[in-house]
């Protein structure tokens, strides 16, 4: 048996979604842990939902289940699948969600194609309920990954663009902001390392233009923005108690250039 289940969802908590979810999870599996990643998702952003999970998953405890219904396309030929990464197992759509987990990772996939684990009678706009959580909850009861559907051997992916280096420096973009209004880039701190080291740097986005990477908020005077390395090992770029977001009006997206600064000649 596998003991823990996790949620991650764009549902919120205004509505009903997310209880009826865990409802059917402890209909099956009465003694399961459940554990909500997040259910703030912005509304249908697949690589929002990729990004939490790509920092999250992997670090629960061996056979955790992770349920995760970021879904635009429910009801649709996209496929519904459960996979293994690791020691982990996810079941969600088959829409590039689980992207970020697998491009470095070996998986084993397959299609849900079993009727036997879902509810009867499954809605065409909630299959979070009526596919997902079913088997979730079976796959924590110890059903076999291979028990739920089909193989399948390619998930549909996405990519961020890669940052762009040369003689000048790094260029990139903000890929994701967080719930502080951080900006966090496609740039990481070992590229960071092997373009710039300690050379000087002036660090431009929107219209702001910083001068240096700090280790805390706490570096820079309360409401100064600044550059430094995030807990996920990329660039952010945020405002000492305040919301970079709305204070340097940038979105996600937005171009961030790190420019090489010339030493003076003499």
């Amino acid at each position: 048996m596998r003991n823990v289940i996790t949620l991650t969802t764009d549902f919120g908590l205004k509505d009903y979604y997310v209880s009826a979810m865990k409802g059917v999870i402890l209909g099956i599996a009465p003694d399961v842990r459940m554990i909500d990643i997040s259910h703030d998702i912005p509304s249908q952003d697949i690589m929002a939902g990729s990004w939490i999970l790509q920092n999250s998953a992997m670090l629960f405890p061996a056979g955790t289940v992770h349920n995760v219904v970021v879904d635009p396309g429910v009801g649709t030929d996209r496929n519904a699948v459960a996979l293994k990464i690791g020691d982990q197992y996810f079941v969600g759509p088959d829409n590039g969600i689980f992207s970020l987990l697998t491009q470095n990772r070996d998986y084993k996939a397959v299609k849900l194609t079993n009727d036997k684990y879902w509810r009867e009678d499954p809605s065409e706009t909630f299959h979070g309920r009526d596919i997902f959580a079913p088997a979730a909850a079976h796959l924590s009861e110890g059903v076999p990954l291979e028990d739920l559907g089909e193989p399948l051997s390619e998930l549909v992916t996405y990519r961020w663009t890669v940052p762009i280096a040369d003689k000048d420096g790094l260029e990139g973009m903000v890929i994701h902001i967080d719930k502080f209004g951080n900006l966090i880039t496609n740039i990481t701190s070992d590229q960071i390392e092997e373009v710039i080291g300690d050379k000087s740097v002036k660090i431009y986005v929107g219209n702001t233009i910083l001068d240096d990477i700090v280790g805390t908020f706490g570096a820079v005077p309360e409401g100064e923005p600044m550059a430094f390395i995030g807990s996920s090992g990329m660039l952010e770029i945020g405002i000492n108690k305040g919301n970079a977001e709305e204070m340097l009006s940038v979105q996600k997206g937005a171009q961030i250039s790190l420019i090489l600064q010339k030493e003076s000649q003499i």
